[in-house]
């Protein structure tokens, strides 16, 4: 046995799944190699055989029979022969010149059709979501664009696990600069291993790990992600990952979708301002409960205050204690409805939150008023587009929260700055998170 198969043979041979079978191929001998979890065995050999019977009655070469069945490669090149057979490739060795090929097999079905979106609801928009496979993901793009300008450009990341990742951009309106410095820092840190989206954002493309707001976008909808390319931005995918990111993640991918586009303007326009409202809503509600309840009650008109001090007789602890506690629950409530089976889950969640409210109120331990506040709190963050930025709000509040039971509504005023002030420091690669496109299009349409 030679140094290749060798060295193939110490790297997978303790695999159950691995096959290395030594036959001849027009009389020629070979050894067939791959993996029977990738390889549809059965279909390739028969594919393989039809090569071979039309081979031998054209009365073709060996030489020229490689050149049909796929990439003829030398066996010094032991690494990509390791990563073709990773990726689910059969790999003929030819004894006789020492080299091998690398050919196509009939793959096993392990990709999903393209399904509905799970995460991210559409109204009157495309069904069509993003999957696990990358080159499904890419094909579903260049179906929604129809233009030679789209450019795709594929990279293999990591040294021990190999994940490609690919660049797709609009030319021509995509920031030439930002692509760039994409492209340079991928290839600059290539070598670095990454497990998740979070590693693959601090070591390959240099961004913090603590910032509450990603520099990406992600998204499974089509739709939204040639609409991001359409505006200039870049997307990006990662094999395995049902998404797209889109980057620069910005202020206003929290409040528009390109399905708005599909309503008239007054609708997309009531939407929108709809979904500025609820972040409003969702991030100084709270806090202006605790303000105008424990210190500036004064503010309110009498009768109001009154009424609101009525619903809180009982309650033995001050209203910063009230609502972080019954904060806590509602994230607890939160995290559970997304853990718990799709059939079970929110019929437990419902009658959970609706006992769990009324055992709380009815015991005194918070007040009518402030589960109002936190049912208008959690419906104002669902209206907010994306999970991801929903969490964020959602973390905002806490800030405005303690504030408010400081200084009062001077408090809310200074948190907001506090939470303006962050979101302007954010950006990506010298682009601003508040930056707004001048597109045309964008300036005309919202």
């Amino acid at each position: 046995m030679n140094t290749f198969l060798k060295q193939l043979q110490l790297k997978f041979g303790n695999n159950d799944d691995f096959f290395y079978l030594q036959e001849t191929l027009l009389d020629t001998p070979i050894v067939r190699m791959g993996f029977y979890s990738l390889i549809d065995v059965v279909r390739t050999k028969l594919s393989l055989q039809t090569y071979i019977k039309a081979a031998a009655d054209a009365n073709l070469t060996v030489d020229e029979f490689k050149n049909i069945l796929g990439d003829i490669q030398n066996s010094t090149a032991v690494d990509d022969a390791i990563t073709c057979l990773l990726q689910g490739k059969l790999l003929i060795y030819f004894e006789k010149d020492d080299s091998y090929v690398i050919m196509e097999p009939a793959p096993k079905p392990l990709n999903r059709a393209v399904e509905s979106p799970t995460n991210e609801n559409v109204f009157l928009g495309s069904l069509n979501s993003f999957t696990e496979d990358i080159e499904t993901n890419i094909g579903i793009v260049r179906k929604q664009l129809l233009t030679d300008n789209l450019r795709v450009k594929s990279f293999k990341i990591g040294s021990d696990e190999i994940t490609q990742l690919s660049l797709v951009y609009y030319e021509g309106r995509a920031n030439r600069g930002l692509i760039h410095k994409l492209i340079d820092q991928i290839e600059k840190n290539k070598h670095k291993q990454t497990a998740n989206l979070q590693q693959l954002s601090k070591k390959v493309f240099g961004f913090s790990s603590w910032s509450l707001i990603s520099n990406f976008n992600q998204t499974e909808l089509p739709q939204e992600a040639v609409n991001s390319l359409r505006k200039g931005r870049a997307i990006l995918f990662v094999d395995r990952l049902p998404n797209a990111l889109v980057i620069p993640g910005i202020l206003w991918d929290v409040f528009c979708l390109d399905s708005d586009r599909n309503l008239s303007l007054p609708l997309m326009y009531f939407l929108r301002v709809l979904r500025v409202l609820g972040a409003f809503v969702t991030i100084i509600l709270p806090g202006l409960y605790v303000a105008l309840v424990s210190v500036n009650p004064e503010v309110l008109r009498i009768e109001m205050a009154l009424s609101i001090a009525q619903t809180r007789i009982g309650v033995p602890y001050p209203a910063i204690i009230e609502i972080i506690l019954m904060l806590f629950v509602l994230e607890l409530i939160l995290e559970a409805s997304i853990r718990l089976p799709k059939n079970i889950g929110p019929t437990i969640t419902m009658v959970g939150g609706i006992i769990l409210g009324q055992a709380v109120v009815q015991a005194k331990l918070v007040s009518n008023l402030l589960i109002i506040i936190l049912a208008a709190t959690t419906i104002a963050n669902s209206t907010i587009v994306g999970l991801q930025q929903s969490l964020a709000l959602r973390i905002s509040k806490y800030v405005i929260v303690v504030l408010a039971a400081i200084f009062g509504v001077l408090g809310i005023l200074e948190g907001l700055v506090l939470i303006c002030a962050y979101i302007a420091s954010l950006n990506t690669y010298g682009i601003p998170f508040l930056g707004l496109s001048k597109e045309k299009d964008e300036i005309n349409h919202g």
